[in-house]
């Protein structure tokens, strides 16, 4: 059952990419030419609806799902590990048109080459998972 619920809210979260058009690589391609700001839109909503979730949890000491309370730990104020990991993100992100979200949601649209794009996307995550412990953080 609870297997569903995350098929539902991720078909859910499908259909919300496909229809905001963010999932288009012509779109993501607009946005790094700085020609249109609709991915810049879509992006201001989740940052400011995230900043706005953030702050209700806090603020009324909500619970997670099995009574939990949820905890928010402060992160080390380092540039460097944001502006490298950004770049390499960016880079991905530019060169393949599809962030995460969308490379997935590509693949269940038929367009076949995404499934290089999500195989690299893998390939990268076991490899930072190899090297984490000898980077700095």
């Amino acid at each position: 059952m609870k297997l569903l619920k995350f098929l539902a809210l991720g078909t859910l979260f499908g259909i919300v990419m496909a229809k905001s058009e963010a999932l288009s690589w012509y779109r993501i391609q607009e946005m790094f030419r700085f020609q249109a700001f609709h991915m810049y839109g879509i992006i201001g909503t989740a940052v400011t609806l995230g900043v706005l979730g953030v702050f209700i949890i806090k603020k009324y000491n909500l619970r997670d799902i099995n009574g939990n309370p949820i905890i928010f730990y402060p992160k080390e104020k380092s540039i460097w590990r944001y502006l490298i990991g950004g770049i390499i993100f960016g880079l991905g992100w530019a060169l393949s048109g599809a962030c995460p979200g969308p490379m997935v949601v590509n693949i269940g649209y038929g367009f076949v080459s995404m499934i290089v794009v999500f195989l690299f996307a893998i390939i990268g995550t076991f490899t930072y998972g190899l090297v984490m412990k000898k980077l700095p953080h």
